[in-house]
């Protein structure tokens, strides 16, 4: 498969954490992440010396690592979710950002799978989250027709799962994203009701998905998987020496995914 066809693609950039309140903090650092097409997994698979699905490689991908981590073909599985939520895509491509494993090892604070109909609409976004106890949530999202044809989508929904032991629950998470182009941005303000607690958001330029390219960041970052993983630790202790109050952590939601109503996503 020529690369100058794929819409799989690598998006080099940078992740920004700024807390705004009880205590001022930040944390940035540059990450890079692939943008995958589900539907080009075989051929990625077979093509790229870097890239593995479902098998050891110095990147790889494996469907046990996302949505219900059972292992079973994820496109499926989004599709059944859509349906729940009342969405057809029509068998439109489903193509999911995330970091993927680096030598055998990942974690994913948030995972996007950008869901669009068969003529290339985008029809809806799903946001997993996951937590370093080993837990993970989504939020199944439709996107307005309007945004759909436009470069920025804004989407709301109330905080459901408990990430961080310093955030309490009762917030709400304000998405602002630009869908992967030459260009992708995903940017999270979580809000209290008294104003915005924190801000994050990653912003990544496009590569092609080639080996020289996942070479190249390879050896840019050899251990980005674990600077993630480092990174959310070393930011949990200074909150902690800061005097953060810790917020107890409660049971999970019953279901994995929770479907956003469209009344619900507006943007306020």
């Amino acid at each position: 498969m020529s690369d100058t066809v794929r819409s799989s693609a690598l998006y080099a950039g940078a992740v920004l954490h700024r807390r705004l309140k009880p205590k001022r903090h930040r944390l940035d650092y540059r990450v890079f992440s692939l943008l995958l097409d589900l539907d080009e997994l075989p051929a990625l698979d077979r093509d790229l010396r870097w890239f593995g699905h479902n098998r050891f490689a110095p990147l790889s991908f494996h469907d046990r690592d996302h949505g219900p981590g059972d292992g079973r073909p994820l496109r499926a599985w989004i599709e059944s979710e859509l349906a729940t939520g009342g969405i057809d895509l029509g068998g439109g491509p489903i193509r999911v950002l995330c970091y993927p494993r680096l030598w055998g090892y990942v974690f994913n604070p948030l995972t996007v799978y950008f869901c669009h109909h068969k003529d290339g609409r985008l029809g809806a976004i799903l946001h997993q989250v996951s937590n370093t106890f080993g837990e993970r949530h989504c939020y199944l999202i439709p996107v307005d027709a309007a945004e759909a044809a436009g470069k920025l989508v804004r989407q709301t929904c109330d905080k459901e799962f408990y990430v961080s032991p310093f955030m309490p629950m009762e917030t709400t998470y304000h998405f602002r994203i630009r869908p992967p182009d030459e260009k992708v941005a995903v940017a999270i303000q979580q809000t209290d009701t008294e104003g915005t607690v924190l801000h994050a958001s990653f912003t990544g330029r496009r590569r092609p998905l080639t080996d020289r390219t996942l070479r190249a960041a390879v050896t840019r970052h050899p251990l980005m998987t674990l600077k993630v993983m480092a990174g959310i630790h070393w930011e949990a202790l200074w909150l902690w020496l800061k005097g953060l109050r810790i917020v107890p952590r409660g049971p999970a939601p019953s279901h994995l995914v929770t479907v956003v109503r469209p009344r619900e996503a507006d943007a306020p």
